[in-house]
C-alpha cells in the first residue's frame, strides 16, 4: 500500500448507531479493486474495534465535538484539507449532510452524499449549498423513497445524480453471529415455548411501537395460548409504553427488554418480526430479521416495503386492527428462508454489481485488479 496508489476518503459524523457497518458497507465495494480507503470519523474517540469494524485501509479519528461541528465547522475543515494533501484521492463518499458540507468546503474532489434520512434537503439553505456545489456533487438514497424526497426537494437536477444504493449486511457473518433460537431465547429470559412477536428500536414515536402494542392486544385473543411481544431497545417513551400496555391488560404478555447489545444475535428468538415505524427511511433491522429466517411484518411506507417487496405482510401505518389481523395470520406460519433475496438485492455482492454503473455514470470507474 502506498500513498501513490488511488484512494478513496470516507467521511463520516461518527461510528454510534448504525454507522459503523455503513462505513464497512462502503468500504466493501471497493474490495478487489486498485483503491484504497481512508475513513474519517469527525466525532468519536480512537478505538481498535471501530478500526477494525470500518474494514478500511487506514482509518483516522478526528475526535471533534459536537461544538467543532457546528456552525462552520473550520476545525474540520481544516483537518481533512490536510490529509486530502497528502496523497492521491480521487473522490468522496460522505455520509449524512454535515460530513458532505465538510468534504465540499475542503476538497475539490467528486463528493457522493449517502443520505439516510427523510427531508434532508427540504431547508432552503441546504438546498443552496447543494446547488452551488452541484458540479461535483453526487446523491445517494438508502432507498427509492429516500431518493424520490431528495428529487422532490432537488426539482431541477438530473434524475441520474440522485440515485438509489440500498443498505446491506455481509450475510454470511451476520448469519454466523447469531445464535440458536433456545440460546436467544435463553438469554433473553424468554420461555421456551411460546409464540413471540419481536421488535427492536428506540422507544421513540418514529418507532410507533404504541400501534404494535394496540395490534398485539387485539390480536392477543386469537394468537396461541401464552404468546409474548418482546420489545428490544430504550428511550424516553418507556415509561408510557409500559403504562399503554397496562392499559391495554398485555403487561402480563409484553416484555420491555430494554437495551441489548448487539441484538441481531438473537433475532431468532422470534417467530415474526415487526417493524411499525413512522417513514423508516431503510429498515437495516428487516435485514438483520431476513438473515434469522424470521418471518416479517412492517408498515407500508418509507424503505421498508421495499426489502420485504412481496414476500413480507404490510398494513397502513397507525392501522391497530389491520396489523392485528396480519399477526393473527402469521401466527400459523413458520421460517422462511430469505436468503436469495438478501444475497441478490442486499449483499456486498450486489451493491457492488449495482454501483459500478451508477459511478461510471458519474464518471468514476472501479476496476478490479484483473481489469485493471
Amino acid at each position: 500500500m502506498s500513498h501513490s496508489d488511488p484512494w478513496v476518503l470516507q467521511i463520516c459524523h461518527g461510528y454510534d448507531g448504525p454507522f459503523l457497518d455503513c462505513a464497512r458497507q462502503y468500504s466493501a465495494l471497493f474490495a478487489g479493486t486498485p483503491y484504497k480507503v481512508c475513513t474519517v470519523y469527525l466525532t468519536g474517540s480512537p478505538s481498535a474495534e471501530v478500526e477494525r469494524g470500518s474494514a478500511s485501509d487506514e482509518v483516522i479519528f478526528l475526535d471533534h465535538s459536537t461544538r467543532d461541528l457546528r456552525g462552520l465547522k473550520l476545525k474540520s475543515i481544516v483537518a481533512i484539507r490536510r490529509l486530502v494533501a497528502s496523497r492521491n484521492f480521487e473522490f468522496c463518499i460522505a455520509h449524512r449532510f454535515k460530513p458532505s458540507y465538510v468534504a465540499l468546503l475542503a476538497t475539490r474532489l467528486p463528493v457522493i452524499a449517502v443520505n439516510h434520512a427523510f427531508g434532508v434537503y427540504r431547508r432552503c439553505n441546504r438546498r443552496l449549498f447543494a446547488g452551488f456545489f452541484r458540479q461535483r456533487l453526487f446523491l445517494l438514497g438508502v432507498s427509492n423513497a429516500v431518493r424520490d424526497d431528495i428529487r422532490r426537494s432537488l426539482q431541477g437536477w438530473p434524475e441520474d445524480r440522485i440515485q438509489t444504493l440500498y443498505n446491506r449486511i455481509d450475510v454470511a457473518t451476520v448469519q454466523a453471529e447469531q445464535v440458536s433460537r433456545e440460546t436467544a431465547r435463553e438469554h433473553l429470559g424468554l420461555p421456551p415455548e411460546a409464540w413471540i412477536v419481536g421488535n427492536a428500536g428506540r422507544l421513540h414515536p418514529d418507532k410507533d411501537q404504541a400501534t404494535l402494542l394496540r395490534g398485539f392486544a387485539l390480536a392477543l385473543p386469537e394468537l396461541p395460548a401464552g404468546s409474548l411481544l418482546a420489545i428490544m431497545g430504550k428511550g424516553r417513551l418507556e415509561t408510557s409504553l409500559k403504562a399503554l400496555a397496562n392499559e391495554l391488560g398485555v403487561s402480563d404478555s409484553v416484555r420491555f427488554l430494554g437495551q441489548v447489545p448487539q441484538g441481531r444475535r438473537y433475532f431468532k428468538a422470534f417467530d415474526l418480526f415487526a417493524l411499525t415505524s413512522d417513514h423508516e427511511p431503510f429498515g437495516m433491522v428487516l435485514l438483520e430479521a431476513m438473515a434469522a429466517a424470521v418471518a416479517v411484518i412492517c408498515s407500508d411506507v418509507g424503505g421498508a416495503p421495499e426489502v420485504l417487496d412481496n414476500r413480507g405482510q404490510q398494513f397502513p401505518l397507525g392501522d391497530a386492527p389491520a396489523l392485528a389481523r396480519l399477526l393473527v395470520m402469521a401466527a400459523g406460519g413458520g421460517a422462511i428462508n430469505w436468503d436469495e433475496r438478501l444475497r441478490a438485492n442486499f449483499s456486498d455482492t450486489a451493491a457492488r454489481a449495482r454501483i459500478a454503473p451508477v459511478l461510471k455514470g458519474w464518471g468514476i470507474s472501479i476496476l478490479t485488479e484483473a481489469g485493471r
